[in-house]
Formats: structure tokens, sequence, C-alpha cells
């Protein structure tokens, strides 16, 4: 009597990695959020950047660059660090809690631009406001992001956005800059390839 022949086991199923601005791409985002800035605000007078760590602080570095590079504004820039703020602190890792650094005019009675990587459910933000609150009081506050990848969970909304990609809640945005991952892209994680 033959045995039936033995289960094939098929390979396992991996999640599908799509790049969705590669270096060039991000290159020109950053760009055209500059010039947003600048027709937005008038030439970027009375503007201060502050980026949100870990991304947000070298974008923050790079459209104050950009600004500078096409109508020769210094725009200053500076870091808000947002971890004591943070709505999630009880559910995950003990955060080491970095420096807030603003630039020497300070930030009352400016416009500040709140500069982040990715847009979500808008926790991140919410955390920023409450942490801009603390070290001064702006004229007004604005949100340049290079992702928007929709899902809020709070009523906010970003002032300048490089690129919007529409995503499933299983699927996750990867943003890496020179500056802190050694190269510059955009990846959308998720879905599963055969």
């Amino acid at each position: 009597m033959a045995c039936p022949p033995a289960a094939q086991s098929s390979p396992p199923r991996q999640p599908s990695v799509k790049v969705i601005l590669a270096s060039a791409d991000v290159q020109r985002v950053v760009d055209r959020i500059a010039h947003q800035i600048l027709e937005k605000t008038q030439g970027a007078a009375d503007t201060v950047l502050l980026g949100i760590p870990t991304r947000g602080a070298p974008l923050a570095r790079r459209l104050a660059a950009r600004i500078s590079t096409f109508e020769d504004v210094d725009v200053p820039v500076g870091v808000l660090d947002i971890t004591l703020y943070r709505d999630d602190l009880r559910r995950h890792a003990t955060r080491a809690v970095g420096p807030t650094q603003l630039p020497p005019g300070g930030i009352d009675g400016k416009r500040v631009i709140l500069v982040d990587d990715v847009l979500f459910s808008g926790r991140t933000v919410r955390a920023a406001l409450d942490a801009l609150n603390d070290v001064g009081r702006p004229a007004s506050v604005q949100l340049a992001v290079l992702v928007d990848r929709g899902h809020r969970e709070l009523p906010i909304r970003a002032d300048y956005v490089g690129k919007n990609i529409p995503t499933a809640l299983t699927e996750s945005v990867k943003v890496t800059l020179a500056e802190t991952d050694g190269a510059d892209e955009v990846k959308l994680f998720g879905g599963i390839t055969s």
C-alpha cells in the first residue's frame, strides 16, 4: 500500500515593503514645504521652527537651510522634547528625556511651526502643544510634517504636508533620514506577500 505524499509546507509569508519616497523625493518634498512656508508666512517673518525629536529636529534644520537658500532669510530653529508630555508613558518603556532647545530669541509672540516626520493619531502633536505651553507663548502655532498617513484620533491637522499616504491601521510608515539613520527614505510596511 502506498503512503500519501507528505504535505508540502509553503514558505512563510513576508510583510510587504514599499518605498514611498527615495532620497531625491525626500529632498523635493522638503523643498516644497520650505516654499509653502515662505508663501504662507510672507517670507517667514517672525517664524520659528521647532523640531520634535527624533526626526523632526533634523527636518526643521533642513527646512531652515532651504528657506535660507531660497530667500536668504535665517529662520531660528529649536528642538522641543515632548517625552514627559506623552500620554503613553505608562504603557511603554521609560524614555530618556532630551533637551528642549529654544532659539536665542525665544518663541514668545512668534509664529511657531512644529516639525515632525509622520502625522498619525495626533497624540505626538498634542504632547508638543502641551510642552510648548510650558516654554513660552507663541502668537500662533502651525504644523509641518513630511508624511501624513491619516487615522487621526484627535482633531489635529497639518498646515504643511510633504506627502499624504493613505494607509491601513495594520500598516506602518518608517522615515529614515541621513542625519539619524544614514539615508533618506520613506517606506510603507504592511500587507502580506505570498
